[in-house]
């Protein structure tokens, strides 16, 4: 397949194309390499990619239309999988308008091309913020979510209700894809793994956001990959059990689908911490803060309905998933 992916120069985006690449699909990868983090890691995300037989290299960003629009005419892609997107729950609350460019304005332009260009697919990133102020565990995507606690998290519901729409309005197959707190090599130096091992190592203090209190369904970026690459390949369909009178929200009677990608698998904040300072060999200063606006305190994933769908549950540990990603922070640093 010719499979245009969205965000190449990203942690999940880069790591997704090197899958689709090593199995012969022919990618043609967007992305702005912004700077809201480290424009040099996302560079050298696509220094692994350019060299493969297969790979297009495209510098644009979603929010321009003429430019998204001349990528589709010029490549012609049988699937789509969107992954650019402004990510981040606390940025969201300083830099509201980011959020609103990138992550409905661009999905929009997604969602044009992909109903002017006759997509078979398009598989798109959402989030698990977007369970908001659920408290139900674990969180079921036959569940409603009709409550965000942050801009992010309402933009990823957003889009999930834009989906449905072009799935409904033009017999688009849209798959939505809950992501459970990503984590692995070649990670985003924003998140929580990454910051947190630059400062054990540096004899620095880490912030330890609700006192060390929260639960999070943390899931390996190669898990996630093969949960991409499954439903991509797995088209979605009308449920033809759909019923209006009690409307389930994860199918429809449109081809529209949405699961949840996580580990099934909540582990403590406290544990996290401690099994980075067993692989490290350091012990870590921790600063004790409360808990932030627009986080959750706790996430756990049901991967029932992908389990029945694509044969698939992510199952990488946190001990095997640290330590890997530990391997790859000692590497690419050189610390």
């Amino acid at each position: 397949m010719k499979v245009l992916i969205t965000g190449t120069a990203g942690f999940i985006g880069s790591t997704l194309a090197n899958k689709l690449l090593a199995r012969g699909d022919e990618v043609v990868g967007i992305d702005n390499l912004n700077d809201y983090y480290d424009v040099t890691l996302k560079q050298a995300r696509l220094d692994r990619l350019l060299p493969q037989k297969g790979f297009t290299d495209v510098r644009a960003s979603l929010e321009d239309k003429a430019a998204v629009d001349k990528v589709f005419k010029e490549h012609k892609p049988d699937r789509v999988v969107n992954l650019a997107a402004q990510a981040g729950v606390r940025y969201s609350l300083e830099n509201p308008h980011a959020y609103i460019d990138a992550n409905i304005v661009g999905f929009l332009n997604i969602l044009e091309n992909c109903r002017h260009h006759d997509v078979g697919h398009l598989v798109y990133a959402s989030s698990s913020s977007v369970y908001g102020a659920h408290t139900n565990m674990p969180f079921s995507i036959h569940d409603h979510v009709d409550h965000p606690v942050s801009l992010y998290a309402a933009t990823k519901k957003s889009n999930e209700l834009m989906a449905h729409t072009y799935s409904h309005l033009f017999n688009l197959p849209v798959t939505g894809l809950r992501f459970f707190t990503v984590y692995g090599p070649w990670g985003r130096p924003d998140m929580a793994l990454f910051m947190f091992t630059r400062k054990i190592l540096a004899g620095e203090p880490i912030d330890v956001f609700n006192y060390g209190n929260h639960k999070r369904d943390f899931t390996f970026v190669k898990d996630i990959v093969e949960g991409v690459t499954r439903t991509l390949d797995s088209v979605a369909t009308p449920n033809p059990d759909w019923n209006p009178a009690n409307p389930d929200s994860a199918s429809s009677s449109a081809p529209y689908r949405v699961y949840n990608i996580g580990n099934n698998s909540p582990v403590d904040l406290v544990r996290y911490i401690e099994v980075l300072e067993d692989k490290l060999g350091k012990k870590a200063i921790r600063n004790l803060l409360p808990l932030q606006p627009g986080d959750v305190p706790d996430t756990y994933a049901d991967v029932s309905d992908l389990v029945r769908d694509v044969d698939y549950k992510p199952e990488t540990t946190i001990e095997e998933g640290i330590g890997h990603f530990v391997d790859w922070y000692r590497d690419y640093y050189k610390v």
